[in-house]
């Protein structure tokens, strides 16, 4: 950007162009600080403001409206020129530096965004910058392979990628000049729905899968099949033959059973520049570490790095643990939690320069799918990422074998038939890999304890919210005929799509609840208490809505209540040292 883009012309101090707004949290840019603001509070949704006489409303967020006579407005004006007399706004006391302590917390909440994930949060951080950020993404359909992107209400689960590409200054001295881009790291995010915890799945790249065939946009619009291909390494669903990142966002499902809502990409740059943005981060060494092939020659010991220092850290593999890419998985683990520790230290996403510096890096380093193409829906991303703890962080990699195949030269590794499954039922169930739940969990399974209803006694209306078509006549059928509970009505499609099923009803017929939750078999997290409707005879009646997790009449729900062990897991507040 030239300076007058970047708020250097005319001197000014671009610092001052970036306020701290007391009642939202947020730092705002001031487009004109020597234009008036409007003083008159911003009026919500279909409400003219007070004593508005008609005329053309300003629309939410415009500045320069109309002149006002109402108190001065609450955004900060730009700073004095140093050596000038202090002046107080009028009609304001002096003495107030301190924004109150709730409005504190609001900017902490935005500002803990990016302690969820960094090639997350660092993209929401940009959202200040909103028009040249914009031009700075890239984005590329998803073609139907996500579940149409992520949900406030939902456990969010997002694919970040790192390819092999050497795209960039500096990068073609690195291993493969000519490689496509395949997806050489992998990492699959989930946070819970409750937003409590957190875990980063990586998926080794010589891992053996299956990858399916691709629809794939083409760049006149139509679409493509590109053929998948058996027992190959998950690096090659991206680049090989052609394949986008949604190719590998099926591969993911195909191989965990969990369909992504969005994914990042994010190429050798990513690492140089975000280091360089936030000034280094703080990474332990067991050993001296000396890989030509990387590029790495450091010493034993906290070290700090940064730019090509930081990429070679991340790339280093041959001089760390079996010299293989599990070992170099647990080196990149350690390099985003160390990052993230950066991020949370020195305040970088509450400094307005060093947060252009950031935004700047990650949104020109970065390529989205086109359901988050823009700073606003980054934005709103990492706020739901923001509430996340990171010591509720899990990294831990998918359970895998050595392949057999191989013989004697190990290159590639198989899942681990007996682990693997657990670990991404675990994940789809939202269970936490932290003991961040237990005091909740405690609180859920309780509401199976106590009373029970005759079944003849339970009145329940069944709706089919997900599961496969005649679900819910089915369940009317066993019910009635098989568990004797006659008051019972099937009403059709709930209208909403669950991935889970719930039993829903008021206070006084928990005992009603509890007998059908045995007879169906459903989980403790499956109740939902506080709520019930009238039924067809104006009865009230507790509410069972099968959702896609529903398995059949009678055949029970049975989620997993605890993580399985893993064999290597560690959370972002730890230091791990490089052995």
């Amino acid at each position: 950007m030239d300076a007058q883009g970047r708020g250097r012309a005319d001197n000014i101090d671009p610092a001052d162009q970036w306020v701290l707004n007391p009642n939202t949290g947020e730092y705002e840019l001031r487009l004109a600080p020597s234009a008036p603001q409007s003083a008159v509070p911003r009026p919500r949704r279909g409400n003219p403001p007070p004593g508005a006489q008609g005329g053309t409303r300003t629309a939410p967020g415009s500045r320069g409206s109309a002149p006002s006579t109402a108190p001065p407005d609450t955004v900060p004006g730009p700073r004095r020129r140093r050596g000038a007399p202090e002046e107080p706004p009028p009609g304001r006391r002096r003495g107030r530096t301190k924004p109150k302590k709730g409005k504190a917390k609001k900017v902490l909440l935005w500002t803990g965004g990016s302690m969820a994930f960094v090639l997350v949060a660092v993209s929401a951080a940009g959202y200040l910058y909103i028009k040249h950020l914009n031009d700075n993404i890239t984005s590329v359909s998803d073609d139907g392979a996500s579940t149409g992107g992520f949900q406030k209400d939902k456990a969010i689960n997002i694919l970040l990628i790192g390819t092999d590409k050497r795209t960039g200054k500096g990068n073609t001295g690195y291993g493969d000049a000519g490689s496509v881009g395949h997806a050489d790291t992998n990492i699959l995010l989930h946070v819970s729905k409750d937003r409590s915890n957190a875990t980063a799945l990586s998926i080794p790249r010589d891992l053996i899968v299956d990858v399916p065939d691709c629809p794939t946009k083409q760049a006149d619009g139509t679409m493509k099949v590109i053929p998948g291909t058996k027992g190959v390494r998950f690096n090659t669903s991206l680049g090989q033959d052609d394949r986008t990142p949604s190719c590998t966002m099926r591969t993911v499902t195909e191989l965990t059973g969990i369909t992504p809502d969005d994914f990042m990409v994010a190429d050798f740059n990513a690492v140089k520049t975000l280091t360089s943005a936030v000034g280094g981060v703080d990474v332990c060494l067991g050993k001296d570490i000396h890989d030509p092939d990387s590029h790495l020659n450091l010493k034993k010991g906290m070290r700090h790095i940064e730019g090509e220092t930081a990429l070679a850290f991340v790339r280093t593999r041959h001089a760390v643990g079996f010299g293989g890419d599990l070992s170099r998985i647990q080196l990149q683990q350690q390099f985003l939690s160390a990052l993230m520790r950066k991020l949370k230290s020195n305040s970088t996403l509450s400094d307005p320069t060093k947060m252009l510096d950031v935004a700047e890096a990650a949104t020109k380093a970065l390529t989205v799918d086109s359901k988050i193409d823009s700073i606003g829906k980054l934005k709103d991303l990492g706020l739901e990422l923001g509430k996340l703890n990171p010591k509720n962080l899990t990294f831990t990699t998918v359970p895998v074998l050595d392949n057999p195949a191989d013989g004697a030269v190990k290159k590639t590794v198989i899942l681990n038939p007996s682990k693997a499954p657990q670990v991404f039922e675990a994940v789809k169930a939202d269970v936490s890999f932290t003991a961040v739940k237990k005091q909740q969990k405690a609180a859920v399974d309780a509401r199976l304890k106590g009373s029970r209803s005759a079944a003849a006694d339970i009145r329940v209306d069944i709706y089919n919210g997900g599961a496969l078509g005649g679900s819910a006549q089915k369940t009317l059928d066993w019910l009635q005929n098989t568990e004797g509970v006659t008051k019972s009505s099937q009403l059709g499609n709930a209208g909403v799509n669950l991935d889970k099923t719930t039993l829903e009803y008021a206070p006084d017929q928990a005992d009603q609840a509890r007998k059908l939750a045995d007879l169906m078999g459903l989980p403790a997290s499956a109740l939902k208490p506080g709520k019930s409707e009238k039924n067809d005879q104006g009865l009230p009646a507790i509410v069972l809505t099968l959702g896609k997790d529903f398995k059949g009449a009678g055949v029970p729900l049975t989620a997993p209540s605890k993580a399985p062990d893993v064999d290597t897991k560690s959370t972002a507040d730890e230091v791990q040292c490089a052995k």
